[in-house]
């Protein structure tokens, strides 16, 4: 069977299950409720004060990026602290994963948001078919690049929609090689009406959880410009 023909058929497939699949199920897997965060924070809370402080969480790596290394395990908290895992939890064939932040003074439930995995995992899948190596094309930080997305494949300069937002962000390449999501738009809405002088010298993207349900995922640290009062990213 030629590739084409394959490629048609898994698109086919791909859109007729979306088309059988219950419109209010559909809703339930991707759409973020307030209630269900407030329910799994308080499972997490209950959890952790009957075992002595221990939080329900996956053991990760200690290099894993702040923002994705806290997930929380729901069966360790299902159904004895909660019926079962929210419908829009990855564990229940939702879109988002329930993460905590500030696990060590105030240990919060967040969502992150795996259409931003997705994309981003479609970029690496890209540059692994052209050789591995990311194209780097401007530097925009100190080991920060934009990316050539044309040298992948790419008629447009990809991007992944705000959980904060929903406007576009770009990605950007690190030295390192990683992919990483540009919340500097987001970030900037965040200093507006800000006094900036007591951010300076810090990592900022503990602004984007304020009032707000998401965790900035796949992001790299970002200060505040001393001369411009803009976010632009660390320098380490």
């Amino acid at each position: 069977m030629k590739m084409k023909s394959l490629i048609v058929i898994v698109i086919s497939i791909v859109f007729l299950s979306g088309c059988m699949y219950p419109q209010d199920k559909l809703a339930q897997n991707q759409i973020p409720y307030q209630d269900q965060l407030e329910s799994v924070q308080s499972a997490v809370d209950q959890f952790q004060k009957d075992n002595g402080g221990i939080l329900p969480i996956q053991t990760k790596e200690a290099t894993t990026p702040i923002y994705q290394k806290y997930l929380i395990d729901f069966n360790r908290i299902v159904p004895r602290y909660i019926a079962k895992a929210p419908g829009n939890s990855f564990e229940n064939g939702g879109i988002f994963q329930y993460v905590l932040v500030d696990v060590e003074d105030n240990p919060t439930v967040k969502l992150l948001d795996l259409r931003i995995t997705e994309k981003i995992r479609d970029i690496k899948l890209r540059i692994s078919a052209n050789g591995g190596y990311p194209p780097y094309k401007d530097k925009i930080g100190d080991q920060v690049f934009s990316l050539d997305y044309k040298k992948i494949g790419l008629k447009e300069e990809p991007f992944v929609v705000s959980p904060f937002s929903n406007v576009n962000l770009p990605l950007v390449v690190g030295t390192d090689g990683e992919i990483y999501v540009d919340y500097r738009i987001d970030l900037y809405k965040k200093l507006e009406n800000k006094d900036v002088k007591n951010l300076l010298n810090k990592d900022i993207r503990y602004l984007l959880l304020e009032d707000s349900m998401f965790v900035p995922a796949y992001s790299l640290p970002y200060e505040v410009d001393a001369t411009t009062k803009e976010p632009i990213f660390l320098n380490e």
